[in-house]
């Protein structure tokens, strides 16, 4: 067998292995592709910036498997009851130009490969996480445009087929808020609702006063859902609940996280925000900075409780942390975007559990 080998040549060195293997009574290896099972709430999505998105269990630090989207294609969205996963994507027919086209793509959750696409307007604003949503009836799903007209657009993932466009003047991301409907921050300071009827077209628009400055305090773009509305933050540490009762917006009173002894630490990253439910718990990642640092990494992810409107703990990153995600399962899990890895902490406690190799940095998405 060695001699037969030695006397390979390049333009024959298949036939040869191939001979090698089946003389060494070994068979064939062929393609196959295993289906997934129900998610665990352990589960979790890195998007990276310009490549795919990657399925990772914060449990064990297990890799699940792989989404092949876009590189404009910043966020997914799950129909646990359907089965299936959303991305609003833009392709060109030449990779990065040419003929333009956008779609509602539909993945199959079992092999996490497309099964169906939707076309939508080519306005696609692939900013970040919020930009698209499943309403809360699970029939419709709204993504948002910049065009750099705003925009949203309405698709029935039922029966396949795009609805329409809604034009959103003045305001930006698409959020879940009451039975058939989504929440918008606007430029001048407040928010906007905008419900739908059982066809997906608009029924109801009612927009808030002004509640914060854009000018003096600015609002991440990066709130967090709660088991009641969305909790958004300031750039200062403020932080409020949104929530959309029969039809109209209520904003609770806002708050600060900053006690005393805390001047000089403010809120940042790309995902400053995370909601622990089961305690009634916000955890925001923090640094020690001045105005107009809301941009960078957090050295600590603080534990505020949401009912006393105090913290109550502090988590101390051994590397500074670009955004956070909590996952709830037996034990919820706090995890960290640090670079290319994931750090997983145990809230309760602080203690970092594991460090899950992702190879490349990204969004940290629920899945």
């Amino acid at each position: 067998m060695l001699q037969s080998l030695l006397r390979c040549t390049a333009t024959g060195a298949v036939c040869l292995f191939a001979s090698a293997a089946s003389g060494a009574g070994v068979e064939t290896e062929t393609v196959s592709a295993a289906e997934l099972g129900p998610a665990a709430p352990t589960w979790f999505v890195v998007k990276a910036g310009l490549g795919s998105a990657y399925v990772f269990d914060a449990a064990d630090g297990e890799m699940i498997g792989t989404l092949s989207l876009t590189p404009w294609t910043p966020t997914l969205r799950r129909h646990a009851e359907r089965g299936e996963i959303y991305a609003a994507e833009t392709h060109y027919a030449r990779r990065l130009d040419g003929e333009r086209t956008d779609v509602l793509r539909i993945y199959a959750h079992a092999t996490l490969s497309p099964v169906g696409e939707i076309p939508v307007p080519e306005k696609i604003a692939a900013l970040h996480d919020h930009y698209l949503a499943v309403l809360e009836d699970g029939r419709y799903v709204t993504v948002y445009n910049l065009t750099p007209a705003q925009s949203v657009s309405v698709v029935d993932v039922e029966n396949r087929r795009f609805v329409g466009e809604i034009s959103t003047p003045g305001c930006a991301l698409t959020l879940p808020a009451g039975e058939r409907g989504f929440l918008m921050i606007c430029g001048d300071g407040t928010l906007q609702w905008i419900g739908l009827d059982e066809s997906g077209a608009e029924v109801a628009r009612v927009r808030t006063d002004v509640f914060f400055s854009v000018e003096d305090d600015p609002l991440f773009d990066q709130p967090t859902p709660t088991t009641a509305g969305w909790q958004f933050l300031s750039f200062g540490g403020l932080t409020m609940e949104a929530v959309v009762e029969d039809g109209q917006i209520v904003i609770g009173e806002s708050w600060s996280i900053l006690g005393d002894g805390d001047d000089g630490w403010r809120p940042g990253g790309s995902q400053p925000l995370a909601f622990h439910a089961s305690h009634d718990l916000l955890l925001v990642l923090m640094h020690q900075g001045g105005v107009d640092t809301q941009d960078e990494d957090g050295t600590e992810a603080w534990l505020v409780d949401r009912g006393s409107q105090r913290r109550i703990g502090r988590i101390t990153f051994e590397a500074p942390a670009s955004g956070l995600l909590v996952v709830e399962g037996d034990e919820p899990l706090l995890l960290a975007g640090v670079g290319g890895s994931v750090h997983v902490y145990e809230p309760a406690t602080g203690r970092r559990v594991r460090v899950v190799q992702t190879g490349r940095g990204g969004s940290l998405l629920r899945y």
